[in-house]
């Protein structure tokens, strides 16, 4: 499908690896100029080195932590026009109430609750400006199957939702849409690591839906469906990617 991108400007946090990286890849085969953006910056240039000889586009790399304002304030204000917003970034430990402190809560929780809040906040007003623009929030399916074992990743997934329908059901009014992504299992390192090393997730990995995770492409494609011109009636809406998971 031909999905009209060639040419549009996207920052995409989190992209070193993962779920950020094939969303970089993807949107790179459709044509966008590309801002990249995550704590490690040698995997963030050698990415950007692969996108430029493979897709011959424009690739700027940012190392950059969310936690820190100086550094969502110098996300938030690249040159150039910026289309598309996708907050992929995160890293919120697992565990229960009990075995999660508080400082690990708050640490995961100002990496991607606050991360995605704070960068949207200023760039949101930037594409407001412009009268067009489409942010992407690349959430996680924890907040719709709640997980006690999960209880700070869940509690902030579910805050996320709520904050993309929030700002989506409105943002129509400013030329903007504001979209979601809930992704269940994905095939990434940190999937691989669980499973290596927990013994309920790996009992969990036994039953996943199709016998496997997700590929970290059907992901990627979806952002980039949302993002273009044919999801143009699509706001507020946040869509699930889990092989049908949460509605056990």
């Amino acid at each position: 499908m031909e999905l009209a991108l060639t040419g549009r400007t996207a920052l995409i946090t989190g992209a070193s690896a993962g779920i950020g990286a094939e969303i970089a890849r993807v949107l790179a085969a459709e044509g966008c100029r590309l801002h990249l953006a995550a704590r490690g910056k040698e995997r963030l240039e050698e990415l950007a080195e692969r996108l430029r000889a493979v897709h011959d586009v424009e690739v700027h790399t940012h190392p950059a932590d969310l936690r820190v304002a100086a550094d969502i304030e110098r996300l938030a204000n690249i040159d150039g026009p910026l289309d598309i917003l996708v907050n992929n970034a995160g890293d919120v430990p697992g565990g229960s109430l009990t075995a999660v402190d508080e400082q690990a809560w708050r640490q995961g929780w100002e990496l991607k609750v606050f991360g995605y809040i704070n960068l949207s906040r200023l760039v949101y007003a930037r594409m407001k400006d412009q009268g067009k623009g489409v942010v992407v929030n690349v959430i996680g399916a924890a907040g719709e199957r709640p997980d006690a074992e999960y209880i700070a990743g869940s509690t902030a997934n579910a805050a996320l939702m709520a904050f993309t329908r929030a700002l989506g059901s409105r943002s129509w009014r400013d030329g903007l849409r504001v979209v979601g992504i809930n992704p269940g299992p994905v095939a990434t390192a940190r999937i691989t690591e669980l499973i290596e090393k927990n013994a309920r997730f790996a009992e969990i990995a036994a039953d996943f839906p199709f016998g496997r995770p997700a590929h970290p492409r059907e992901i990627a494609d979806m952002a980039a469906f949302l993002a273009s011109d044919r999801s143009g009636y699509t706001t507020g809406t946040v869509v699930t990617i889990d092989g049908g998971l949460s509605l056990i």
